[in-house]
């Protein structure tokens, strides 16, 4: 499968920047509100210590492509429209925003961190970046409450003399947010709520759709404009704020990456997307080098520009997947190539689950998994874990 991570922020505050940054493709960027209509959707990569080296050979990737040892993962990217105040209740695009959400495994939250934006993406000064913060998820807990109402009365509705378990009619009120009964059963009592929504006030049912919320919709905060230093002290500041630990902040500047990627298209400079730093090695005008330094001294003081880092902190920090290479016993060669898969898998990913990834006849036929680093055999229940190289060997 391709994960597909969701972008979204309000109106104005470089989304749209971001994305043409994480896949260069060419979506309109303005500083105007609804700058982006229709969702956009691209190719973006995260980066894996490519596996090849430890095993000497250097790979062919028959996806994406390695660099120096890192191998680029495609992962597809959903630039996602329409947030604005109201848009669980329908505003603006909130329809279109919330069904396009919901087909994102995780969230990126692009916020602009220089304040320079108000709350309806119109620009100001001295705008706290909490507000932002708040209101998205203000927004999905809405959502999500009024989807867990409805499961509420679905269970209240049903027929008497049946045995009704309210964690079964909520899954299936909410099963487009990937939660099954067994999931919903263990947030319901890790809320410290009885299995009896009868006993649940306005506040537990509040909670309850949060605390779903963030385990089916994980977020992580892009601090978008990093380079200013209004946003550099914003940052100190939310950062250190107790109300945020539960999310992952990454800073930021979808300006800076885009700029480094078509210097290096322009053969200016060298760089790899997501680099702590570059190489000027051509020739540039007084300004291009004044720019290009600038952008260094953000660049080098927080390691990178950020884009690939908040997708990489979605994908494998919030989200917890994992990568995988097919290997085989003697290293990693078969006949069309050398370690030509990469596959981001699930947490918590099984041998099994390996298997069935490749081809469901791999899966109905598997016998165990050699671990390619130890030459170990691993059973059909052993998890997997990041950056694992296994051969799969099955009856078909």
């Amino acid at each position: 499968m391709s994960y597909k991570i969701g972008l979204v922020g309000k109106p104005s505050v470089g989304k749209s920047s971001f994305f043409n940054a994480a896949t260069m493709n060419d979506v309109p960027e303005g500083a105007y509100p609804f700058t982006t209509i229709d969702p956009s959707i691209g190719e973006a990569y995260v980066r894996v210590d490519c596996a090849a080296p430890e095993f000497d050979e250097t790979c062919t990737p028959n996806v994406g492509f390695c660099s120096h040892g890192t191998r680029y993962v495609p992962a597809k990217l959903v630039d996602v429209a329409g947030l604005i105040p109201g848009a669980h209740e329908g505003k603006g695009l909130g329809n279109q925003f919330l069904t396009d959400l919901n087909e994102a495994d995780v969230l990126v939250h692009v916020v602009d961190f220089s304040g320079e934006t108000d709350i309806e993406g119109e620009p100001t000064e001295g705008h706290d970046p909490r507000e932002d913060i708040d209101f998205l998820e203000d927004e999905l807990d809405m959502w999500y409450l009024e989807i867990l109402e409805k499961g509420i009365e679905r269970y209240q509705g049903g027929y008497d003399g049946d045995e009704k378990y309210i964690e079964e009619d909520l899954a299936e009120q909410m099963s487009a947010f990937k939660i099954d009964k067994d999931r919903m059963k263990q947030v319901i009592l890790a809320e410290g709520l009885e299995l009896d929504p009868e006993a649940w006030d306005d506040d537990d049912r509040e909670s309850l759709a949060r605390e779903i919320r963030k385990r089916t919709k994980p977020m992580v905060i892009a601090a978008n404009k990093m380079d200013k230093p209004v946003a550099q002290e914003n940052y100190e500041e939310i950062t250190a704020d107790p109300d945020y630990d539960h999310l992952t902040f990454v800073p930021a500047s979808a300006h800076a990456e885009k700029a480094l990627k078509n210097a290096a298209e322009a053969g200016v400079v060298e760089y790899d997307a997501g680099d702590a730093s570059f190489d000027i090695v051509n020739d540039v005008s007084v300004e291009q080098e004044a720019g290009l330094e600038q952008i260094r001294e953000f660049v080098e003081e927080y390691e990178g520009t950020g884009v690939q880092a908040a997708l990489e902190a979605a994908l494998f920090d919030a989200l917890g997947c994992i990568a995988i290479f097919p290997g085989s016993a003697n290293g990693s060669k078969d006949e069309k190539g050398v370690f030509r898969d990469c596959f981001i898998l699930p947490a918590d990913s099984t041998t099994e689950d390996f298997a069935y990834h490749l081809h469901s006849d791999i899966g109905d036929g598997l016998l165990h998994g050699i671990d390619c680093r130890s030459g170990r055999q691993i059973g059909a229940g052993h998890e997997l874990g990041h950056r694992d190289v296994v051969e799969i060997l099955t009856t078909n």
